[in-house]
């Protein structure tokens, strides 16, 4: 399964989104299931997917899915 497939189906799961809701330009403020359970399921799943452990101020400071998908990519990891 490739990195992006991964990393929607975590964004689906924590945040109980639908496909079609997803996209780089999801921000945190349109979600309101992104919030501090949220966040942490996400750097759970973060972690247990790409074996990634983010920071706290990582972890909270991400305000969009394509912030997301940026700091991974920081990390190595490829995103398409």
């Amino acid at each position: 399964m490739a990195a992006r497939e991964k990393l929607n189906d975590l964004l689906m799961d924590v945040f109980l989104l639908d496909d079609g809701e997803l996209g780089d330009e999801l921000r945190r403020a349109d979600l309101d299931t992104w919030d501090s359970l949220g966040t942490v399921s996400l750097a759970v799943g973060v972690e247990e997917v790409f074996g990634y452990h983010m920071t706290p101020e990582e972890a909270t400071g991400l305000e969009s899915v394509g912030g997301l998908v940026a700091l991974l990519r920081t990390k190595g990891i490829e995103i398409e």
